[in-house]
């Protein structure tokens, strides 16, 4: 079994490496649909595996000058206290019973779609968001919609393990569409470390982290990334995205409606 988690590793990697996004939205579902694992330990495992492996993203991004540090701390103004007050409901509910699994797991659909949908529309939404910028709502107001927009990805990621990738760039490429995509996806990425720990430490106090399946995760997933990331220039990148937005609205309606 441990030889399978790596190899899934590698291929959620791989598939991270090429297209940016897929980290959560495949491995926490691949977990519980195809492994069996418990949808709170499969999301509390994905949370903590997120913080590491992006935490050498964020690293090199800010090497790069790639991060905007004002938008990442709106954005965890807002997702920090959500995360927690969200692992707080959950460690309220029932134990012993199958209420978290069926929170988590239709979470995790509802979030599987919505990213579907970011993956699919992203760009129009960023043209649409660029050309209707000035004197705007958004605009008058962005401090704190980025606030209200991070305590949403923080209820989110807490509960599914998914929107803190594909979804937090859509939102950041709506708010902030004259920034450049790398400054977009530098700042979500940072902020992506904090959530991610503070959700995944939430779910270890909650008994929801299986440390061995980590790094059986992460030994397959680390290099699977550098692979992926290697080939992407040779991969028609439109045709990858159709295809994981469509698996993933597959993936989210049998966990929604099964």
């Amino acid at each position: 079994m441990d030889i399978l988690y790596t190899v899934s590793g590698f291929a959620v990697g791989a598939i991270v490496g090429l297209t940016g996004v897929g980290g959560g939205s495949l491995m926490t579902p691949l977990l519980v649909l195809v492994f069996g694992v418990h949808p709170a330990t499969a999301v509390g495992t994905d949370l903590l595996y997120a913080a590491l492996t992006k935490a050498g993203g964020t690293a090199t991004h800010h090497r790069l000058g790639h991060i905007e540090w004002q938008v990442t701390r709106r954005l965890a103004l807002g997702s920090i206290p959500a995360a927690a007050l969200t692992i707080w409901i959950l460690s309220r509910l029932p134990k012993g019973s199958d209420v978290i699994g069926q929170v988590i797991s239709h979470g995790l659909g509802g979030a599987l779609l919505l990213t579907a949908v970011a993956i699919l529309f992203g760009r129009r939404l960023r043209a649409w968001a660029d050309k209707h910028e000035e004197g705007s709502l958004r605009q008058r107001h962005l401090g704190k919609i980025t606030v209200f927009v991070g305590a949403a990805l923080g209820v989110l990621v807490s509960i599914s393990s998914v929107g803190a990738g594909a979804l937090g760039v859509a939102a950041l490429f709506f708010l902030y569409p004259r920034l450049s995509p790398v400054r977009i996806v530098g700042s979500d990425v940072a902020h992506a470390v904090p959530l991610t720990l503070v959700a995944g430490l939430g779910h270890w106090l909650l008994g929801g982290v299986n440390w061995h399946l980590l790094g059986a995760l992460l030994l397959g997933s680390l290099p699977g990334i550098w692979l992926g990331a290697r080939v992407s220039a040779r991969v028609p990148e439109p045709i990858l995205r159709r295809l994981l937005a469509s698996m993933l609205m597959l993936i989210g309606g049998k966990l929604i409606f099964a």
